[in-house]
């Protein structure tokens, strides 16, 4: 079971906001919240609002009794639109301000299979899956010569 909760329009810039959502996805709902409680930015009380939405959806609408096998599987922060403002500056002139929204997207699951956790990236393989091609040495190319530069013709004086 997946229990979501969205905050859409919130006034905090979505890179803002990513970069506090990197801190809890694939973390337990306990070590979010309290990761969120001691992180220093603005964007970090309103994440922390969004996820206890989505744990009290998840104990609403699915009901789950046990909130300690609840995990952050999803932590999205989307752009949304942008106020846009002018500000009237020196000799006739006008620069533009944009207040930048977002779209706050958190999922948690108490599912325990391994699909529903985030897993690791794979690993690369080894060299020697790789073609011959690509693994015999590039052949060694002669460096180009450099061009000489002429000086420059001065005039004489006569």
């Amino acid at each position: 079971m997946r229990a979501l909760a969205k905050a859409r329009f919130v006034r905090v810039s979505a890179r803002k906001a990513r970069l506090v959502l990197d801190q809890i996805r694939g973390r337990s709902v306990a070590e979010a919240l309290a990761t969120l409680q001691f992180t220093p930015r603005a964007a970090a009380r309103i994440v922390e609002k969004v996820l206890h939405s989505a744990v009290a959806n998840a104990e609403h609408n699915h009901q789950v009794r046990n909130l300690d096998d609840l995990w952050v599987v999803q932590a999205v922060a989307d752009g949304g639109p942008s106020m846009k403002r002018v500000q009237p500056r020196a000799m006739g002139r006008a620069f533009f301000i944009r207040h930048k929204t977002s779209h706050v997207t958190i999922g948690v699951t108490d599912e325990a299979n391994g699909a529903s956790r985030p897993t690791p990236p794979p690993t690369p393989p080894a060299t020697a899956s790789k073609p011959a091609r690509i693994r015999e040495k590039a052949p060694a190319v002669a460096p180009r010569a450099k061009r000489r530069r002429t000086p420059a013709r001065t005039k004489e004086k006569t």
